[in-house]
């Protein structure tokens, strides 16, 4: 196993801070979302109105990806595990196509395109129709042809990788070369293969005395494609205290910093990060059920400090965005609106109604 190069160091969230004030986008216009039951929804972020629809031929919008250069948003669809390829300049769809046939269906827990934009790399299941039952795969990595919408390689896990739950998180190199996967640790693989080229165990990494470490949500509005950002949580093997902090994972070094920030909550959603990088915001669910509580927590990162909270009214299931100029956080899902909060005081301003239910595909911005 190849050695994490792994920090603790406060100037290492002032150097993220930078790092994402140049990956930023200085503002966009739109916002992307999916819809049920077959919907891409395009919202103006400032009015809120739904200024246009695309519908999929295959069915419901599971999972949104761009391109590096923005021009192509890559959909893939849960109702017949397809991949749509949308102009993001005409709201055209330019491909689509769908892995099930009559007596085979695949489920599909995450994926990304490659560079090119010839290949869409992913991770899910495969289900073979037999005389009286279905027969499931081992969870495997795929490599599918966008151009014949076929899968050309499916690779098994290792026995000692554990497949992903709802969904994993999924990044790759600016050369389309190595493919990363996240979850209870670092999976780094060769693209032509899928040989495991690294299996970096956060469960014990070499300087920092934290294990079971597991990524949170990943920076919805992170840019930069050599990059993955993201909070997640560790605990000391002595006492076993939980720590949330944040992590920044160089996609060509392979390298790995880390700067804890307080005690973990039940449950963190992600990390959205202002365009000057000089603050970052997560949401803090504690509890369950009837004494559910949810807060928005501020963070100051270029002193790694927390700088205010707020509770905010929770839904049971729901999903956490930031606007493109980091004025507004959003809070979307499930139903058919998006609650829009001011990122200085934390409060809520408005609801945009939009057309369709919100599906749980996430949120990208367009210029």
């Amino acid at each position: 196993m190849k050695s994490l190069r792994h920090a603790f160091a406060g100037s290492a969230c002032a150097a993220l801070g930078a790092a994402l004030a140049f990956a930023q986008p200085a503002a966009a216009d739109t916002i992307v979302i999916g819809g049920y039951p077959d919907q891409v929804q395009f919202i103006d972020d400032t009015s809120g109105q739904v200024t246009d629809l695309v519908t999929l031929e295959t069915g419901l919008p599971d999972n949104l990806q761009l391109s590096q250069d923005r021009s192509k948003l890559y959909v893939t669809t849960l109702t017949r595990t397809g991949i749509e390829v949308i102009d993001t300049k005409t709201r055209k769809v330019l491909n689509h196509f769908e892995l099930n046939t009559p007596s085979t269906r695949y489920r599909l827990k995450g994926g990304v395109p490659d560079p090119t934009g010839r290949y869409f790399y992913a991770i899910g299941q495969r289900f073979d129709k037999e005389v009286d039952l279905f027969r499931v795969s081992k969870f495997q990595y795929y490599t599918i042809d966008l151009k014949s919408g076929d899968v050309v390689r499916a690779v098994d896990f290792a026995e000692e990788d554990n497949g992903p739950g709802w969904a994993a998180s999924m990044a790759i190199s600016p050369d389309g070369k190595t493919l990363y996967v996240f979850g209870d640790k670092v999976r780094v693989l060769d693209t032509k293969d899928f040989s495991v080229l690294d299996r970096i165990d956060l469960a014990k990494p070499q300087s920092s005395a934290l294990q079971d470490v597991s990524f949170g949500g990943t920076l919805n509005s992170r840019q930069d494609p050599g990059s993955y950002v993201s909070l997640f949580n560790g605990e000391d093997p002595y006492i076993h205290n939980k720590v949330f902090g944040i992590a920044r994972f160089d996609l060509t070094q392979r390298s790995f910093t880390f700067d804890p920030i307080g005690p973990a909550p039940d449950r963190l959603e992600g990390l959205q990060v202002t365009p000057d990088g000089k603050d970052g915001y997560t949401v803090a669910v504690m509890d369950d059920l009837g004494d559910q509580r949810c807060e928005f927590w501020h963070f100051d990162l270029e002193t790694n400090t927390a700088v205010g909270k707020a509770e905010f009214e929770c839904r049971r299931r729901f999903y956490f965005a930031m606007s493109a100029d980091g004025k507004k956080l959003y809070i979307y899902g499930a139903g058919y609106d998006i609650a829009v909060y001011d990122a200085a005081t934390l409060k809520l301003e408005t609801d945009w109604e939009v057309r369709n239910d919100i599906t749980m595909a996430g949120l990208l911005h367009l210029p």
